[in-house]
């Protein structure tokens, strides 16, 4: 979602380019327009960073590497290393799938975009606390005898 405030402009695009404009943004439930101004920002940034691509629904989308993981999660990982950024860069590249030339686009995204990012990586940590304190909550629910467990045996 943009964050900056809207600008009147005029465009001349193709007859066929509005009409598929129109039905895509039909399909997902949207405007025109807020279609026209995602595909723009994706397409800017998929030009500025090869490599990555937009996944998710409209109202949730989410930078990734190409047949890889998100952003984000790339960016978390790295943050659970120690050393230098290089280091860390090598070291994740070690231990995962990735190659450390797929894991610097993805840092190269995140640098250009670092609140995006940060914003994901603290709702995917406020997710994971509500699980396990949901967790918690259930394991001391059948931790608890029950009325229905029949009499205390002594």
């Amino acid at each position: 979602m943009s964050t900056s405030r809207a600008v009147p402009m005029s465009l001349c695009i193709s007859e066929s380019a509005v009409r598929r404009l129109a039905e895509r943004a039909a399909r997902d439930g949207t405007s025109c327009t807020a279609l026209l101004d995602r595909l723009i920002r994706e397409g800017v940034d998929q030009l500025d960073h090869p490599g990555i691509v937009f996944r998710g629904p409209m109202n949730d989308r989410r930078a990734a590497l190409a047949a890889g993981p998100e952003v984000w999660e790339v960016v978390a990982r790295l943050r659970e290393l120690d050393g230098p950024a290089e280091r860390r860069i090598e070291i994740l590249g070690a231990k995962s799938d990735l190659n450390v030339g797929r894991i610097r686009v993805a840092v190269a995204y995140a640098r250009a975009h670092g609140a995006e990012i940060l914003e994901r990586i603290g709702r995917n940590r406020e997710a994971v606390e509500a699980i396990r304190r949901a967790r918690a909550r259930v394991a001391a629910t059948r931790a608890r005898p029950s009325a229905l467990d029949g009499p205390a045996r002594v």
